[in-house]
């Protein structure tokens, strides 16, 4: 076999000659290639060692050999190109997905001003909470705060090695995996504080391999942008601690009653074991699992040496003193101030920002004095509303500077009622509008000391009537306001017009509608107490109007301010006349309807108002500093048989309390009265029909002209007389008061008209002297012209008959 092969070998190196016989060409050719096979076996194999004659795959003599495939018709070639492109692939995605969670990723920063979705946080002027709702860390605290054992044992309970790693503890991950698979449960975890952080600012607990890459690479980044104490301090203050507590100080209160620096040891192992299982590890919910559970971190502790083994069995033998209390914050401190806030915010900020919540409101609030002003109605309806016949009250005072509402109490028990009745109760004000029609006469450039006929007036069958059914006679602008007189206000309204009138209110912050109506002078378009309040603030802040309102600055869950309150002054009335309207308003308080509000030296203006049969008494007063409106009356809008100077008394009792915070100031002074140029214009009614007659002079009483006809006239030259009018400038003339031209047994006030005069002592101040025993009130003493300034009374008296 082997000398075969050899002349085999011999045969296959020959080479052919030329012109040779195409049969000797193809043997040759068998010959070489069967000299290939022979020589990649010998590769292959030993040298020595020769094919099996019975190879079915040995070359034979007679038969061409077998071709070697390309490589891309081999499989394994192509597995093996499928399986690097695979690789490759996958390589990609995964660069591509990591690139992008980092192009994504938020700004580590914003964890140190994180809120919680869901909650609502209302603050007061100086930062205080007034209250929070949600899932709100309600107590926060900083590091220096917390009790340096209270951080070992969320140290040694959580992230042993916290202060050593980059974000993630590798050994703590394989030795949680240990002990869960040797326990057959969950029973450690690998996550850190800072993993643990990053899952409950930006991730939330969704269970996904997505997630915890994005843990993974946030907490890295964290670790590289934020100190470490920052991120222990916030994590205490927003770790979920079980049963509405969040943060370490909040489960200090709820578990234990008391501030965090007072837990004992004990305490603080319990509240550091709660976050893996806080429902299960509850000592509210179960006592004895909680016990172990401390146990497991006091062993912890003294395994990372923070404790001493004494330390730990002292406190292992102490037994668990719980005492619960209801989360902070949950009841406001200001519930109808802090119901009005929310029912504004989706007037500031978007739907969605609403719907993620975490919004933290900064209020206008001043704390101090709201305590003040629900207390002040509390008392008022205590001692002042069960002789005088109302049950409920209101009081607004806003900043008129800057429009920022300081004080809100829209009644005496929110829990009872949630009817505000600062800002949603619409009842006629009475008196108090009279200022809107004398202020657009002044900026009119009507003289104050311009006089009106006070006597019998009846425009278009609708007759005013003053409170005690006398006149006065001949009176001027300012003395009819002291006095307030309804008939020379409606007068002054006839000459003004409707139109400047309510332009005038309007700018002034009434938003209400107002009716063109004679009536309109006397109040009979219902308000609410903040915006007539509001209004009046312009006055005190020299004719310009800000806005009342209550946010000045909101802030999303990451601290990211997104309203801001940029309430600009708008000029509502001249500077000139406003002043003249204060000087006249002052007046009122000094020597007429409103002297129940005097403060002593200090500046005060305002006006007293009583709507028809006393279903609303009212004063809305300033100081330069401060405006501050108080309503009176019943729900259902019943008569009352009270007085405004119990309103005014009111006032007094709440501003007085703040006297010693807000320096004394004066009005400015007031501008040269006569020649003065009117900065608006007056549009005077045009009434189909007047009836006047002139009062008799020293009778309080009126006359008539003996040609049957009716005619008046007034210092400014106005004059009416007989029949030759034209149409009234407004739609609608029948807005008139009930007719009181019959006397009646027990007399009720006709709309917006304030007593004239009384004998009664006004009501004691609440906190001295107990509310007096109902008693009939005096009849009025009449006083002859020319004096004008009496004052209006307030004494309890009997409830008028229901007959009438």
């Amino acid at each position: 076999m082997t000398d075969f092969f050899t002349k085999l070998k011999a045969l296959s190196n020959r080479q052919p000659k030329s012109g040779g016989s195409p049969v000797n060409q193809r043997r040759l050719v068998s010959f070489a290639s069967l000299k290939t096979l022979v020589e990649r076996a010998k590769g292959a194999e030993p040298s020595d060692r020769l094919p099996n004659e019975n190879n079915e795959n040995a070359p034979h003599p007679g038969r061409r050999s077998p071709r070697r495939r390309p490589l891309y018709q081999q499989w394994w070639a192509w597995s093996v190109v499928g399986l690097g492109l695979g690789l490759a692939g996958t390589g990609l995605a995964a660069r591509e997905t990591i690139v992008g969670i980092r192009r994504h990723m938020p700004n580590t920063a914003e964890a140190l001003n994180y809120v919680r979705n869901g909650t609502l946080t209302i603050e007061a002027a100086d930062g205080s909470v007034l209250q929070q709702i949600g899932p709100a860390t309600r107590d926060k605290v900083t590091l220096s705060e917390i009790p340096d054992r209270l951080k070992q044992a969320f140290i040694a309970s959580e992230d042993r090695d916290f202060y050593q790693h980059d974000g993630l503890d590798y050994q703590a991950i394989a030795r949680a995996a240990i002990a869960n698979a040797t326990a057959g449960e969950v029973v450690e975890g690998g996550s850190t504080i800072t993993q643990q952080l990053a899952r409950i600012v930006f991730l939330g607990q969704e269970r996904s391999i997505g997630r915890k890459l994005r843990e993974a690479m946030l907490a890295h980044k964290m670790e590289d942008e934020l100190q470490k104490d920052q991120i222990l301090e916030r994590y205490l203050n927003l770790v979920y601690l079980g049963s509405g507590a969040y943060g370490v100080a909040d489960a200090a209160w709820i578990y234990f009653s008391k501030p965090i620096e007072k837990l004992t040891l004990g305490e603080m192992a319990m509240i550091a074991g709660m976050p893996p299982a806080p429902s299960v590890y509850s000592p509210l919910v179960n006592p004895d699992i909680a016990q172990q559970r401390r146990d497991i971190v006091l062993q912890r502790m003294v395994d990372a040496e923070f404790i001493t083994l004494a330390e730990k069995n002292q406190a292992m033998a102490a037994p668990i003193a719980v005492k619960p209390s209801s989360p902070k914050y949950i009841n406001s401190a200001a519930p109808y101030f802090t119901s009005y806030i929310q029912q504004q915010l989706p007037n500031l900020v978007s739907k969605e920002e609403l719907e993620a919540g975490g919004l933290t409101v900064e209020s206008t609030l001043n704390l101090k004095w709201q305590k003040e002003a629900q207390a002040t109605v509390n008392r008022a309806i205590e001692n002042y509303g069960p002789p005088e016949g109302f049950e409920q009250a209101a009081l607004v005072s806003v900043d008129p500077r800057n429009g920022q509402i300081k004080a809100m109490v829209g009644g005496n028990d929110f829990s009872k009622s949630q009817f505000n009745r600062a800002t949603q109760a619409q009842r006629q004000p009475g008196s108090t509008f009279k200022t809107f029609v004398y202020s657009t006469a002044i900026a009119a450039g009507f003289s104050p000391y311009k006089s009106y006929m006070d006597g019998k007036y009846v425009v278009d069958g609708y007759e005013p009537r003053n409170y005690n059914k006398r006149y006065r006679g001949w009176v001027s602008m300012r003395d009819a306001l002291i006095s307030s007189l309804n008939i020379v206000a409606v007068k002054v309204l006839v000459d003004v017009g409707f139109d400047p009138v309510v332009a005038m209110a309007a700018k002034m912050g009434i938003q209400s509608k107002l009716l063109p109506a004679y009536s309109l002078a006397l109040g009979s378009s219902e308000v609410n107490l903040l915006e007539i309040t509001s209004a009046y603030g312009t006055l005190a802040n020299k004719g310009n109007h800000i806005e009342a309102h209550g946010i000045t600055r909101v802030f999303n869950r990451f601290g990211k301010l997104i309203y801001e309150a940029k309430f600009k002054p708008e000029r509502a009335i001249d500077q000139d006349s406003a002043s003249i309207m204060t000087w006249m308003l002052e007046g009122v308080v000094n020597s007429g309807t409103g002297g129940d509000a005097t403060l002593g030296d200090r500046a005060v203006a305002g006006k007293t108002g009583t709507s028809e049969k006393r279903r609303d008494l009212w004063f809305i007063g300033y100081i330069p500093q401060l405006v501050t409106g108080v309503w009176m009356g019943n729900d259902d809008s019943s008569p009352t048989y009270g007085a405004s100077s119990t309103a005014a008394l009111t006032w007094y009792n709440f501003m007085s309390t703040l006297t010693e915070e807000i320096k004394p100031e004066d009005f400015p002074e007031v501008p040269q009265l006569d020649g003065r140029d009117g900065t608006i214009k007056a549009k005077p009614v045009n009434p189909r029909r007047v009836v006047a007659r002139e009062a008799a002079s020293g009778e309080g009483d009126y006359s008539e002209e003996s040609s049957g006809e009716s005619s008046w006239s007034n210092s400014g030259g106005s004059s009416w007389q007989g029949e030759s009018y034209s149409e009234p400038s407004y739609s609608e003339p029948d807005y008139s008061e009930p007719d009181y031209s019959e006397p009646e047994p027990e007399p009720a006030a006709p709309v917006e008209s304030d007593p004239v005069e009384s004998t009664a002592p006004a009501p004691a101040p609440i906190d001295t002297v107990p509310p007096p025993e109902p008693e009939p009130a005096p009849a009025p003493i009449e006083v002859p012209p020319p004096v004008v300034v009496p004052t209006e009374p307030a004494p309890p008296a009997p409830a008028p008959d229901a007959s009438l």
